[in-house]
């Protein structure tokens, strides 16, 4: 596969069927890539890291993993571990492992790194309102943000495939595509 360049389990240079099935799915005709994922989450457990989940993504050959609940420092600390034993893991499988946001073109979904963040006053009584009032926040200085989130999130970022335009900043409740 790594000489191939072209996403695991996808015929080479080909495309498998329409996504849909993938996410969160299981058999041979849906998952592929499940004895890296496996391992890899082991591989994060042994090494103390608090993983906390994975599940087969919208395209498919795409993986997803949950770091946290984290405090502090120690959430970011525990993503590059968790990255790390990834690079070592697909190394070993002959795997090239991919963090582009887009990485095939057409109609799949891309992938992005998603961040929950909380505060005790957001877990509180009435923390909703604080939820909006630091989402208003992020929203004035969304340009920078997208400027520091790394290269490629134009591809991915276009308004269709569960995200929003790159250039508009957007929130909502139970809203994939905010």
């Amino acid at each position: 596969q790594k000489d191939v360049n072209w996403p695991l389990g996808w015929p080479v240079g080909g495309y498998p069927g329409p996504q849909g099935p993938y996410y969160c799915g299981i058999g041979a005709d849906k998952a592929w890539g499940r004895d890296i994922v496996d391992a890899h989450y082991k591989a994060c457990l042994y090494a103390g890291v608090n993983i906390s989940g994975i599940n087969g993504e919208v395209m498919p050959g795409q993986w997803e993993f949950q770091v946290g609940p984290s405090v502090g420092i120690s959430a970011g600390d525990e993503l590059w571990v968790a990255r790390y034993l990834l690079e070592r893991i697909t190394e070993i499988a002959g795997v090239v492992v991919s963090f582009d946001p887009k990485p095939i073109q057409g109609d799949w979904n891309g992938a992005g790194a998603h961040t929950n963040y909380s505060t005790k006053s957001m877990r509180n009584d009435g923390g909703y309102e604080v939820i909006k009032k630091a989402i208003g926040k992020l929203g004035l200085r969304h340009k920078e943000h997208i400027a520091a989130y790394g290269e490629g999130n134009e591809r991915r970022l276009t308004g269709r495939h569960e995200t929003a335009d790159i250039n508009t900043f957007l929130w909502g409740v139970a809203n994939r595509g905010a």
